[in-house]
C-alpha cells in the first residue's frame, strides 16, 4: 500500500521521526534548480577528454599527438610519461590484499592496455568538442595481444597473462568457514544437492555520468574539486596521495549528484587528471564522461561463476553448504574489488541456521573493466546464491520451497546469532516477514490457481526470496555529525555522508528537529563538503542512517543538554525542571517562563572564551559496534509463455524489516528503486564482451535497463525489529530491493516452468534464454 507523504507543518517536532514527511530535496530537483557538476562553469575553464584503448589487451608502441596539437584550441596532450615526469608516480591508490596482489593501476595506460576503454592519453582544450575531436586525431600504434574475459578460463592453464606479477591471473584466493565441519556434514547427510550458478555482469547505470571540475590557486596551493561522487572525503585523500598534494590543501565538494549506486565510490583517472591538469595549467579543468565512457571504464559488478552443494537430510534440514566461486576483478584490482565478491562467503548462509558452511572465492584478473560495488555490493550475489540453491534443494526433495525455508530459518529467539562466517546478526524475526508476504499473494490459493492454469496450458509461477544483509559498516568506519544552533535561531546540521538522491537531508532534518524541538524549516543540512566537515565516510553500504543519522542524533542530544545547562542559569532553575520545546527552553508546566534557543546561542556567542567549554554546538564521531542486519521476504508472481519466452510480472510483493524508520515514505521509495534495479538484472541487463575483450554493450542502445512499462506495481509492507546497538534503532534500506529481487524473479520463472524441466535458467532471463531453456539451444 502506497504511503502518502505529509508536509512538515502537519507534524509537531516530537512527531517528525517516524512520519512520512515530503522530501525537502524534491522541489529543488523537480523545478530545474539542481546544479550538477557539468552545470558549473568557471572563467577560463579548460576541458579534459580521455582517449580509451581500442583493444582489450595490447602493447602501446607509441602515441603520436602531432595532428591533435596542430589545433590551436588544444592546449596539451598528455601520456603517462608526462604524468610521471611531473614528479608523481601517477597510480591510483588501492592497497594490496593480504592474500593476493594488486598491480599498480596508472592514471594513463603507459606501455600496456589491459581492458577496452582504459585511458591511454588525455587532451586538454579550450572547448569541449575540440578536446573530443583531438582524441580522434591521436595516432596510437598498438600491438594487439590475446585477451581473456572469462574468469574461469583466466585462472586455467591456457589463459593469457594479464599481469606479469600474477602469472596465474589470481588476484586473491580467499576462503571462509570451517572446511572440516563441512566435510563431516556432507558425510552424515542423507542427500547432496549440487548446482552451478552464473551471476551476470551489470553496469551501475546512474542518470548522471561521472564528472569533475578542478581548480588550483598557486598563491595558496589550494586544490578544489567539485565532482559527482558518493565519497568526497576518500576522494580528497586519493587526490592528495596520487598527486602528492597536502590533504589539508584539497577540498572536495559534491554538488547535486545524479545517482551513484556504488559506481561513484572510487576515484577515476578523469577526476584525478582534471586535478593534475588544473595544477599544471593553473586554470580550471572540467572532465565529463560520455555514456559510452561510463560503460567502458566505470566499474562493473556482480559477475561470479559458482559451483554450489548442499548437504541435506530427507526432511529438508540443511546440514552444510559449500561453494567455490571464481569472480573477475577486471584488468586491475580497485577499491572494493575484493570486498564485494567475498561478501558471497560472509553472507552465504542467508536467513538459515546452517551448522557448517565453507566458501572459497578466487579473484581473477581479466581483460575487462574493473569490478567493484553496485547497489548491494556482494550481498545480492550471496542472496542469489543461497536462494537459488535452496530452490534446487526443494525441487530435489519435492518439498514446498516455503516449507523448506521455515524448517531452516534462524529462530526468532536465537538472536544475536553468530553465523560462523564472521558476522553476528543483531536481531530478526524471519517468519514474520515471510508470513506477511505470503498473505499478500494468498499463497495457498495461488497454488490452487496455478494447478488449474496448467490444466489450461498456462504457466504461472511464484518465487520467494528471503534475504538478510549486512549494512551500516563495520566498527572503525565511523561517521561524523555536527549540530549547531546559531544566534539567528537556525539549526545547522553537517554530515560526512553524500546526498546522491537518497533523501538524507530530509531525514537528518527530522532527527535534529525532533531532538531540539524546533520547526522542520529551521534546520539546514550541509553534507559531504570536506571544507565544512572534517571527516566523513561517504554514502555506501546503507550506512547513512545507522551511522550518519546516529551521529546527528547524538550531537543534537548534546546540544539540547547544553541549552538546558545555559538556560538553567538564565532562568535560575534546576536543569531537571526544564524542558526543550517549540524552539524554547522553559519550566515544566510554565511555558511562559522560557528562553529561546536563539537567545541562548546569542548568550553563548557573547560570553564564549577559550576557557568556556559551554556552547550550542556538538560534534559526534559515531563508530558502530557491529553491522546492522535488515531482512525481509519478497514474493513474485509471473506468467511465462514458453513458446516465445515472454515473462509477465503479475505481482511483486515486498515485506522488509529495516528497523525503525525515520521516514516511511523514503523507505518505500528506496525499496521501489532497488526492486527495479533487481528486476533489471534478473531479466534485462547483461554486460557482454567478445573473446577479444571488445565490449558489445557500450551504450543504452545495446545495454537494456527496465522502463516503467516493464515494472509492475510494487506492493510494500514492513515489520519493525529495531537494531539494538544504535541510538535510532535503524538498520538501513538503500540496497534491500536490489538484493531481494533477482532470486525472487528467477525462482518465480523456474516455478512456472517446472513441468517443462527447463535447463539453464540463468540471468538475465531474456526471451531467447527462456525459450532455449525450455526448447533447447
Amino acid at each position: 500500500m502506497a504511503i502518502d507523504p505529509i508536509e512538515p507543518s502537519d507534524a509537531r517536532p516530537s512527531e517528525l521521526v517516524g512520519s512520512a514527511i515530503q522530501r525537502r530535496e524534491d522541489p529543488h530537483l523537480l523545478t530545474g534548480d539542481a546544479e550538477y557538476t557539468d552545470d558549473i562553469a568557471y572563467e577560463g575553464e579548460l576541458h579534459l577528454a580521455l582517449l580509451g584503448s581500442r583493444y582489450g589487451h595490447a602493447t602501446i608502441q607509441s602515441v603520436d599527438a602531432s595532428e591533435a596539437l596542430a589545433d590551436d584550441r588544444v592546449v596539451a596532450v598528455y601520456t603517462q610519461d608526462d604524468v610521471t615526469a611531473s614528479g608523481i608516480d601517477g597510480v591510483l591508490r588501492v592497497g594490496a590484499p593480504e592474500d593476493g596482489t594488486a598491480p599498480d593501476n596508472p592514471l594513463l595506460a603507459g606501455d600496456r592496455a589491459r581492458y577496452r576503454g582504459q585511458p591511454v592519453a588525455a587532451v586538454v582544450a579550450t572547448e569541449r568538442y575540440a578536446a573530443r575531436d583531438a582524441i580522434g586525431a591521436i595516432d596510437v600504434d598498438y600491438e594487439r595481444k590475446d585477451a581473456v574475459v572469462d574468469p574461469v578460463a583466466a585462472v586455467g592453464e591456457d589463459g593469457p597473462t594479464v599481469h606479469e606479477s600474477a602469472p596465474d591471473n589470481v588476484a586473491f584466493d580467499w576462503e571462509v568457514g570451517d572446511e572440516s565441519a563441512v566435510e563431516s556434514a556432507f558425510a552424515e547427510a542423507d542427500t547432496v544437492v549440487s548446482t552451478d550458478i552464473e551471476i551476470n555482469r551489470v553496469l551501475p547505470t546512474a542518470m548522471e555520468p561521472r564528472a569533475a571540475t578542478a581548480r588550483y590557486d598557486p598563491s595558496s596551493d589550494e586544490l578544489s574539486l567539485e565532482l559527482s561522487t558518493q565519497n568526497p572525503h576518500t576522494i580528497r585523500d586519493d587526490v592528495a596521495h596520487t598527486l602528492d598534494h597536502p590533504a589539508e590543501k584539497v577540498r572536495v565538494r559534491p554538488p547535486d549528484v545524479g545517482g551513484g549506486f556504488g559506481g561513484k565510490l572510487q576515484p577515476y583517472a578523469g577526476q584525478l587528471l582534471a586535478a593534475w591538469a588544473a595544477k599544471r595549467q593553473e586554470r580550471p579543468v572540467k572532465w565529463v564522461a560520455t555514456r559510452t565512457e561510463d560503460s567502458l571504464s566505470m566499474v562493473h559488478s556482480r559477475q561470479q561463476s559458482i559451483t554450489a552443494e548442499a548437504a541435506v537430510d530427507d526432511d529438508g534440514t540443511v546440514r552444510g553448504v559449500r561453494a567455490e566461486s571464481v569472480a573477475p576483478v577486471g584488468g586491475y584490482l580497485v577499491p572494493g574489488g575484493k570486498i564485494v565478491p567475498t561478501n558471497l562467503g560472509l553472507m552465504a548462509s542467508g536467513q538459515y541456521d546452517i551448522p557448517a558452511v565453507h566458501v572459497r572465492v578466487t579473484g581473477a584478473f581479466t581483460h575487462t573493466a574493473p569490478m567493484a560495488a553496485y547497489r548491494g555490493a556482494g550481498r545480492p550475489e550471496a542472496t542469489y546464491f543461497i536462494e537459488r540453491l535452496l530452490r534446487t534443494v526443494a525441487d530435489e526433495l519435492d518439498i514446498d520451497p516455503v516449507e523448506l525455508r521455515r524448517r531452516n530459518f534462524v529462530p526468532a529467539d536465537a538472536f544475536p546469532y553468530e553465523t560462523g562466517l564472521g558476522h553476528t546478526y543483531d536481531s530478526g524475526d524471519y517468519e514474520k516477514t515471510l508470513d506477511r508476504a505470503l498473505e499478500m499473494v494468498d499463497y495457498d490459493e495461488f497454488r490452487e490457481r496455478q494447478r488449474r492454469a496448467r490444466d489450461d496450458g498456462r504457466y504461472l509461477g511464484v518465487g520467494v526470496s528471503c534475504y538478510v544483509e549486512a549494512c551500516g559498516a563495520a566498527p572503525g568506519w565511523q561517521e561524523s555529525g555536527v549540530v549547531e544552533v546559531r544566534p539567528s535561531g537556525t539549526v545547522v546540521v553537517k554530515s560526512g555522508t553524500a546526498e546522491i538522491g537518497t533523501g538524507h537531508r530530509t531525514a537528518y532534518t527530522q532527527i535534529a528537529a525532533a531532538e531540539l524541538g524546533v520547526d522542520f524549516e529551521d534546520v539546514t543540512v550541509v553534507e559531504g563538503d570536506t571544507g565544512e566537515v572534517e571527516v566523513g565516510g561517504g554514502t555506501a553500504g546503507s550506512r547513512s542512517m545507522p551511522l550518519g543519522g546516529s551521529a546527528v542524533q547524538q550531537s543534537a542530544v548534546a546540544v539540547r543538554e547544553q541549552a538546558v545547562d545555559v538556560a538553567s542559569d538564565l532562568l535560575e532553575a534546576s536543569p531537571d525542571d526544564l524542558v526543550v520545546e517549540g524552539g524554547d527552553v522553559h519550566l515544566v508546566g510554565v511555558p511562559d517562563r522560557s528562553v529561546s534557543l536563539a537567545e541562548i546561542a546569542s548568550v553563548v556567542a557573547e560570553d564564549s572564551s577559550p576557557d568556556d567549554e559551554r556552547g550550542l554546538d556538538a560534534t559526534t564521531a559515531y563508530d558502530p559496534p557491529n553491522y546492522t542486519f535488515p531482512f525481509g521476504t519478497h514474493v513474485v508472481v509471473v506468467e511465462v509463455d514458453p513458446e516465445v519466452g515472454a515473462i509477465d510480472l503479475l505481482r511483486y510483493c515486498a515485506v522488509d524489516d529495516v528497523g525503525n524508520q525515520i521516514n516511511p515514505k523514503i523507505v518505500e521509495g528506496q525499496i521501489h528503486g532497488g526492486v527495479v534495479q533487481g528486476i533489471g538484472q534478473a531479466i534485462y541487463e547483461d554486460v557482454e564482451y567478445d573473446e577479444n575483450g571488445q565490449l558489445l554493450t557500450e551504450s543504452l542502445q545495446d545495454y537494456a535497463v527496465p522502463k516503467s512499462v516493464d515494472v509492475p506495481e510494487i506492493e510494500t509492507e514492513s515489520t519493525v525489529t529495531p537494531c539494538p546497538h544504535n541510538p535510532l534503532g535503524v538498520k538501513g534500506v538503500g540496497e534491500a530491493g536490489a538484493i531481494a529481487a533477482p532470486p525472487a524473479v528467477v525462482n518465480a520463472v523456474a516455478d512456472a516452468l517446472a513441468p517443462l524441466d527447463p535447463d539453464g535458467l540463468d540471468m538475465p532471463l531474456t526471451a531467447q534464454r527462456v525459450w532455449a531453456a525450455v526448447n533447447g539451444p
